[in-house]
């Protein structure tokens, strides 16, 4: 299981901003991510990150940085069931 944080969406995967985030009747992007990191990788995209001044050391333990050749790896897989973007 792979989550990739792109855009806006790249701040979450700092410490304690998916916790402000709020949805009503859905499931607290905090959990969410808190079982994607249990059982799989967190991934902020570099050109997403570097837009924003976000570095490696500004992460949630587990979330990396990464860039467009690591997605296509990771999309073309072995075992890769799904891709949603």
């Amino acid at each position: 299981m792979s989550l990739w944080l792109t855009g806006e969406s790249a701040w979450f995967g700092l410490p304690g901003r998916a916790k402000e985030f709020t949805l009503p009747e859905a499931t607290p992007l905090k959990d969410l991510l808190d079982v994607v990191l249990a059982g799989g990788s967190v991934t902020v995209c570099t050109q997403c990150a570097a837009r924003r001044g976000i570095g490696v050391d500004d992460l949630i333990d587990g979330v990396r940085i990464a860039g467009a050749s690591t997605f296509v790896e990771e999309a073309l897989g072995e075992g890769v069931q799904a891709l949603v973007y």
